[in-house]
């Protein structure tokens, strides 16, 4: 039986979006007040989906508590309460976009859960604008 099993986390981090490239005009027409010098903030919430087989001797997907876990360690660790510009690596180089962070959280989830599931990430930035990946079909 194939199955997706959900976990929902969050993290409250600030970011400033901005591409070095341009002007400080152009950024600003891009930007509006997401290019603030002094960054801005976002209580993101986040919801992990696993899809895979059941394992019939369990009767789980996997363990939610390793899921949590991994999430915790992981994510919620990296990110919450930092400026996502300044002090994560993941981001010193790379436009922390909601995209751009929805995206290297898969990344690492992948990197650190079982090759057997397909995970997905939704990542709200505000209660109405999220971003998925991978997209839905």
């Amino acid at each position: 039986m194939r199955i997706t099993v959900f976990r929902k986390a969050h993290f409250n981090a600030a970011h400033r979006l901005h591409n070095p490239n341009w002007s400080d005009k152009k950024n600003k027409e891009v930007f509006g007040l997401c290019n603030n010098t002094h960054y801005h903030g976002h209580n993101y919430e986040m919801e992990v989906s696993v899809t895979g087989e059941v394992d019939p001797e369990t009767g789980y997907l996997i363990d939610l508590k390793i899921l949590k876990d991994v999430i915790k360690e992981q994510i919620e660790n990296r990110f919450d309460h930092k400026n996502l510009n300044i002090e994560t690596e993941e981001f010193k180089s790379l436009n922390p976009t909601a995209e751009n962070i929805c995206y290297v959280i898969w990344q690492i989830l992948s990197k650190h859960l079982d090759t057997r599931y397909d995970i997905g990430v939704r990542l709200y930035e505000t209660p109405r604008n999220y971003v998925e990946y991978p997209p839905i079909r």
